[in-house]
């Protein structure tokens, strides 16, 4: 027979009020700063981040662990990444945090001039270097839990979910990604802070196309489990700007605990960097604040005497 388990709201209400009235909000993790700042990354949460190829979101999250350790002195990080060696990823980050283009990282073509930004470069991911660590194989849920806690991780990066094998057989690959799901929620349920990359499926655009287009993506997009979306407190997708290619729109999906804020964010694919774009109707409205600005000092010049005119236009004595 099954053991009830359960708690009085008596119980729970004690805590809980205790929280309520001592101001005590649920502990976060800051991954940038500004907009990108916003997003909730944190002990007990999932946070999924879906996008195409290329759409960058390997890039995205490494910047988002990056700058959370180094805004978080006492935060640990273990990343699981099945495409990119260590080494693949620290040139992406040097060349963010240099200033200095990747293909110049990458064939170790830097140059004279390049020599400040890349030593600054280096120092900085130094000062992080002992609290962040990169799973080597096998990549499966096994050791990526037992590399958690010899680490003592608080934040763990899976890049990306439907390559990374959950424990026991599973009937299909959708078996595979619910079962993983339920794992991370485990994690998260421990105290660990979660961020999943996910691959997402082409949907039917608005011309009924099949393709990548950020029209035509939403919570169904991520590939092989409803389970993912469900599970997850937050869920992202990065979609590429039908107007512009150097702008991607991080679209928010789900939010669990609040309201989801899309954000604009401009992909500087030569530094691998994100920083939020400028936003299209703030840059209008300031426009057109100036130009009602000139219209009326225009109409105030028309209406002011110049200077050392007769104002009551009688003749000297």
């Amino acid at each position: 027979m099954t053991r009830a388990n359960f708690i009085r709201a008596t119980d729970a209400l004690d805590a809980w009020r205790d929280d309520v009235l001592t101001g005590r909000a649920p502990k976060l993790f800051p991954i940038g700063t500004g907009e990108i700042g916003k997003i909730e990354v944190g002990p007990g949460l999932v946070t999924l981040i879906g996008g195409a190829p290329g759409a960058g979101k390997t890039a995205f999250t490494m910047q988002c662990i990056i700058d959370a350790l180094r805004i978080t002195p006492e935060l640990r990080a273990l990343v699981c990444n099945i495409e990119m060696p260590p080494a693949i990823l620290l040139d992406r980050q040097l060349a963010r945090l240099s200033g200095v283009s990747l293909s110049d990282i990458r064939y170790r073509t830097i140059r004279p001039e390049h020599a400040d930004r890349i030593d600054q470069g280096l120092n900085t991911l130094a000062a992080i270097a002992d609290r962040l660590c990169f799973l080597r194989p096998p990549f499966d849920l096994g050791n990526v839990a037992a590399a958690c806690d010899e680490f003592a991780a608080d934040l763990l990066a899976l890049d990306y979910i439907q390559r990374i094998a959950a424990p026991g057989e599973h009937e299909s690959k959708r078996g595979s990604v619910d079962a993983s799901m339920n794992y991370l929620r485990q994690f998260a349920d421990a105290g660990v802070a979660v961020m999943v990359i996910s691959a997402v499926a082409r949907a039917k655009d608005s011309k009924g196309r099949s393709s990548y287009a950020g029209d035509g993506l939403n919570l169904a997009s991520f590939r092989e489990s409803s389970e993912l979306e469900f599970g997850a407190d937050d869920a992202f997708i990065l979609a590429p700007n039908e107007n512009d290619d150097d702008v991607v729109d991080l679209r928010h999906l789900k939010s669990r605990h609040g309201e989801c804020r899309d954000l604009r964010l401009t992909f500087d694919k030569r530094r691998q960097t994100f920083t939020p774009a400028p936003k299209a109707g703030k840059a209008r409205n300031d426009e057109e604040s100036q130009r009602k600005t000139r219209s009326a000092l225009a109409k105030l010049w028309n209406t002011t005497p110049a200077a050392g005119a007769d104002e009551g236009g009688g003749d000297d004595e």
